[in-house]
């Protein structure tokens, strides 16, 4: 019985439990908070902290297609789009925690900020890109664009993913392992949407040998 198989058979099972797992980032911020472990920053930790994770869910939505593309796991595929959400999730904690207690509603600042600062400017670029994806994640979404346009529009996943980089590298300022780290996968990830790159076929599968 290979991987897909068992995936498929237990897919009630494995659904709620990457869900669950996926909140877990959420939950173990509200410890820190309820207990006063957010350190000397608290506010520029929970943004950083939240920015973070929808970078790390960003990575994963990525990185389902090459699963199913290279190694054959087509039952995997269903989680894609609730990584995607889980994204957009952690992005609106990630920008909604900078109005709020950042600039506490200033929207003047947030401008001045957004139009002046290319980091900020990048992230609330991924942010709005972000969000005609989120509101269309749902079948009734795609039986009212149809496959071909909402195929299309989901295709800002990867313009989504150039900006997010752009944001990530400007603001960590300082190329640490784990900036570098982070930085290049995604940019591999994106790469991998060259179609001379796309089409080939780094491990076959048994299937196919």
């Amino acid at each position: 019985m290979n991987l897909n198989t068992i995936i498929e058979n237990n897919n009630s099972f494995f659904k709620p439990v990457f869900f669950i797992l996926s909140c877990f980032p959420t939950f173990y911020l509200a410890y820190l908070f309820y207990f006063d472990q957010l350190g000397s920053n608290p506010i520029e930790n929970i943004i950083r902290y939240n920015g973070l994770w929808a970078y790390r869910f960003l990575i994963l939505t990525l990185s389902i297609s090459i699963l199913r593309e290279q190694f054959n796991l087509f039952q995997f595929f269903y989680l894609r789009r609730m990584f995607g959400l889980f994204t957009f999730f952690y992005s609106f904690l990630h920008f909604t925690s900078y109005i709020v207690l950042d600039q506490y509603f200033d929207w003047q600042e947030i401008w001045l900020d957004i139009k002046d600062h290319p980091f900020i400017t990048s992230g609330f670029l991924a942010f709005l890109l972000l969000l005609p994806l989120a509101l269309t994640s749902n079948a009734r979404a795609i039986n009212h664009l149809g496959s071909l346009a909402w195929s299309r529009l989901h295709k800002l996943i990867y313009l989504i993913s150039l900006c997010s980089i752009l944001h990530y590298f400007w603001m960590a300022k300082l190329l640490d392992l784990s900036t570098f780290i982070y930085l290049f996968v995604l940019s591999i990830f994106l790469l991998y949407r060259i179609p001379f790159i796309r089409k080939f076929r780094w491990i076959r599968s048994p299937s196919n040998v």
